[in-house]
């Protein structure tokens, strides 16, 4: 899936949203792996995908319904937010987390009173996703949860897992980097000497090239 020619295969879309139909009942790892490989194709999904996905969603085991949120955000189709909304009544954070980030990649403005409503939520990444998926429709009511994770030490004392000398993922940097983009994206004026700061001082240089970025697109928006 990581190339771009499969994914824009149109005749592997109906396949795997067969697939997945046909999964019911299988081992949930497969359809967890069948809703993801469907959340990377290029849109727009075969008509039938948004409804046979949308079984998912009541899957008893929690990674399937994730995959299944995580695909039915990759749709495309606006109406599909009114599915994913009550979703986010759920006990489970994961549930919450990926109903907040689909909803914030699908079109539309009926999530966002979910949105708004998460940038309250006990889990850090759940706000963190939330203030991100308001900025991608364009809205900064976010803007202070984004500050937040412009914060090292708020994020630092916030994401337990550390990074690796031997593995290139940085959680830390990963939330920063992300908070840095949502700024850029609604040229928060309000974020701009944390952002600068960043851009000088982070120990990571991922960091401190994304905060160059950002003030770079603060400045031509």
């Amino acid at each position: 899936m990581a190339d771009p020619k499969v994914r824009a295969d149109r005749a592997l879309a109906p396949v795997l949203v067969r697939a997945f139909d046909e999964s019911s009942g299988d081992d949930p790892r497969v359809r967890q792996y069948l809703a993801l490989a469907i959340s990377r194709l290029d849109p727009p999904l075969p008509p039938d995908a948004v409804a046979t996905l949308s079984k998912g969603l009541s899957d008893s085991d929690t990674g399937a319904r994730i995959s299944a949120i995580c695909a039915l955000g990759a749709s495309g189709d606006p109406a599909v937010a009114v599915t994913l909304q009550p979703l986010y009544d759920s006990d489970d954070a994961g549930v919450r987390k990926m109903v907040v980030y689909a909803l914030g990649a699908l079109p539309g403005e009926a999530q966002v009173v979910t949105l708004r409503t998460a940038l309250q939520d006990p889990a850090a990444d759940v706000r963190w996703n939330a203030a991100v998926a308001l900025a991608r429709h364009g809205r900064d009511e976010g803007v202070p949860v984004l500050g937040q994770m412009l914060d090292r030490s708020y994020v630092e004392q916030t994401v337990k897992r550390e990074a690796r000398q031997d593995d290139d993922q940085d959680p830390i940097a990963d939330v920063i980097i992300s908070g840095l983009r949502a700024a850029a994206t609604l040229k928060a004026g309000a974020l701009r000497e944390p952002i600068q700061n960043l851009s000088r001082q982070d120990r990571s240089l991922k960091v401190r090239q994304a905060a160059l970025e950002a003030l770079k697109m603060m400045e031509h928006l």
